[in-house]
């Protein structure tokens, strides 16, 4: 695993030399990068091997694909054309995918991502751009072309990345959260928000639900999306609209649930990662999770293991998940 969290005078030294590489910083410091082989977004939260979760405006953290990747491309995106991101996929490789969020292309493809042409059919990974939580109503997240030294705060940009020969990509997750005993919710329609919820049935406005019930909004609602478990994130209740608004869609004709609560996030994750992985982790060469988890887990200084990397806005694999570690191994085929 060739992850790292470095200064930026490393980081254009390692650009310099021609190297893959996939970013995560603050923008003071990505837009202070030279054009080369990498993209980037914004995000200052990160997992490190040296220091657990850690929040810094001055380093960046660094995944360097350059020991298995033959060659890479880098194309983008907008909210109309992205629905080509299978199509034009790498079938036994990968695609590595920053999406700025809070954007048109971001809700875009939290939506339509799993009814895209060939969904799932090519190895999809990544996340969404974010900001430091001071900066919330000042700044814009943003992703950053390397090949063109260009930046984006609306659209996609997707390193399409060949591996060397004998090489096999493979995508995973790690959701610690399970559905609880409570009472089942379905939507009746898609979106980022919902006024109205069936509760076992029976239509209720949900922000009174979720408040006459005293339900913990840090936890998830889950849902079985054939066979796996998905987190939807609560961003906040809109007390004047009595709406409440979540950081991923909800979805017509499935059935969720609020979370059973997850009391020592480290060691949970660890015993979950150990089934997932295993003791060799060196397959592991990217992974990101949720800025939700280092935030209500309070993961500031303490470590995952052999998962380490940004903390972010929302994980990509495949489509937009919450509270989600998701990463990828690469494995001799």
């Amino acid at each position: 695993m060739n992850q790292s969290i470095i200064t930026a005078s490393d980081v254009q030294k390692k650009i310099s030399e021609g190297r893959y590489l996939l970013l995560a910083g603050d923008e003071s410091v990505l837009e202070q990068l030279p054009p080369g082989n990498w993209i980037g977004g914004t995000i200052p939260y990160f997992i490190t091997k040296e220091h657990g979760g850690l929040a810094s405006r001055e380093f960046i953290f660094v995944t360097d694909i350059t020991d298995i990747a033959q060659s890479v491309s880098i194309a983008r995106y907008n909210k109309d054309t992205l629905a080509n991101v299978y199509v034009e996929g790498p079938k036994q490789d990968f695609s590595f995918i920053l999406i700025p969020a809070a954007t048109d292309t971001h809700l875009s493809f939290a939506m339509n991502a799993p009814n895209y042409k060939s969904f799932g059919m090519s190895p999809l990974i990544g996340w969404i751009a974010g900001v430091h939580l001071d900066d919330i109503d000042t700044k814009t997240p943003k992703a950053f072309d390397g090949s063109t030294g260009g930046m984006i705060e609306d659209g996609a940009l997707v390193m399409r990345v060949e591996l060397k020969p004998g090489k096999q990509a493979e995508i995973g997750i790690i959701n610690l959260f399970e559905q609880g005993d409570g009472d089942t919710l379905t939507f009746p329609s898609d979106g980022f928000a919902a006024r109205e919820a069936m509760v076992n049935g029976a239509p209720q406005n949900y922000a009174a639900y979720l408040r006459a019930h005293n339900l913990d909004t840090r936890l998830p609602i889950v849902a079985d999306y054939y066979g796996a478990l998905v987190s939807v994130s609560f961003q906040c209740i809109n007390e004047v609209e009595n709406m409440v608004h979540f950081y991923a869609p909800v979805f017509n004709g499935i059935e969720y649930k609020h979370a059973k609560p997850v009391d020592d996030y480290v060691a949970a994750f660890d015993a979950q990662a150990r089934k997932v992985v295993g003791l060799d982790t060196d397959n592991v060469v990217f992974s990101c999770n949720c800025v939700l988890n280092y935030l209500f887990s309070n993961l500031e200084n303490k470590k995952t293991g052999a998962f380490v990397g940004p903390m972010t806005f929302g994980e990509i694999a495949y489509q937009l998940l919450n509270q989600t570690l998701v990463y990828l191994e690469v494995k001799d085929c």
